[in-house]
């Protein structure tokens, strides 16, 4: 892999679309911390973190020598009177992005509930439904030379293996792979990396303490709850082979973005160059050394000494 395709998250930094999530940094300080580290660009963040106006927004990435790799956007598309609802939105988003120079739509399937604490089981005619409007967001992001993937992602319709699996069979579209996400929901992050790679558009890489995602499977914790408590580490600090995933995607010739994503709930503004940025930093010199290092096609598990983890109910 290469530096330059190491990209930051606004929810590293704490900056979350989650109503009540935590204390929200400036746009300003976000930035010039992710410039300070060498990262060559950033994600959109939650909608209005940053300027919703293109010319705007590339102004303020130019200010800081970033490009914008992608957007996370979480939507309904298992409901066709949601889908009808939120549609224009979902297209000014995607125009946003393609005009501010952006190479990927990154979308969740979301139950709409925002706060990501509980998953839906859809009936076959909820997951047509979701592929068709999956279909239709990648025709929406073609105008604009976008690719579409879709996050896998803790408390929404598509969060666990079957249903990545289900995704992978049903549609053509993109993954959008986060290590994180993947083993919080109970899957094997290496080995859908391995299985996976080539639908692989995007990545969002997280290391994960698994015993505070057990706690979170199991009904111990809320997923907020455990986020504040430390659930994503900083990488090469938590049960995540993140080295083995990059080499497993470098196998395939993977070009896209790497992004480093640790999500954060803060209860106050930091100081200066500690909390996310310390931690970006640390994760940061974790790939710098081994990632690049590692050779090429080694596997193993993606859960290092992970222990059991109990399915959670799903609704």
């Amino acid at each position: 892999m290469s530096e330059k395709r190491i990209a930051g998250a606004p929810i590293t930094w704490g900056v979350c679309e989650v109503p009540g999530w935590g204390h929200q940094m400036t746009p300003e300080r976000v930035l010039s911390e992710m410039a300070d580290l060498g990262l060559t660009a950033t994600e959109m963040g939650p909608d209005g973190f940053l300027p919703g106006d293109p010319d705007e927004l590339e102004r303020l990435l130019d200010h800081h020598g970033l490009e914008l790799a992608a957007g996370f956007v979480p939507v309904v598309l298992h409901d066709e009177a949601r889908w009808e609802r939120d549609r224009r939105e979902v297209s000014r988003q995607i125009a946003t992005l393609g005009e501010a120079g952006a190479s990927t739509v990154v979308l969740a399937a979301s139950t709409g509930d925002e706060s990501y604490e509980q998953a839906a089981t859809l009936t076959d005619q909820q997951w047509a439904h979701l592929v068709g409007a999956l279909k239709e967001a990648g025709n929406m992001a073609g105008e604009y030379g976008l690719t579409v993937s879709l996050h896998p992602h803790y408390g929404t319709a598509i969060e666990g293996p079957a249903e990545i699996h289900r995704l992978l069979e049903t549609s053509d579209v993109g993954l959008c792979l986060d290590t994180g996400h993947v083993l919080v929901g109970g899957g094997d992050p290496v080995d859908l990396a391995e299985s996976a790679a080539e639908r692989v558009v995007h990545v969002h890489l997280k290391d994960v303490d698994a015993d505070l995602a057990s706690r979170v499977s199991g009904g111990e914790l809320g997923y907020r709850q455990a986020v504040g408590f430390g659930l994503y580490r900083p990488l090469g600090e938590g049960n995540v082979d993140i080295a083995a995933v990059v080499s497993a995607l470098d196998g395939v010739g993977y070009q896209g973005w790497f992004v480093l994503e640790q999500d954060t709930v803060l209860a106050e503004e930091p100081d200066p160059g500690e909390g996310p940025m310390a931690d970006a930093e640390t994760s940061l010199r974790y790939l710098r050394r081994r990632v690049s290092d590692r050779a090429s096609g080694s596997g193993g598990s993606g859960v290092i000494d992970a222990g059991h983890r109990e399915g959670r109910k799903r609704v």
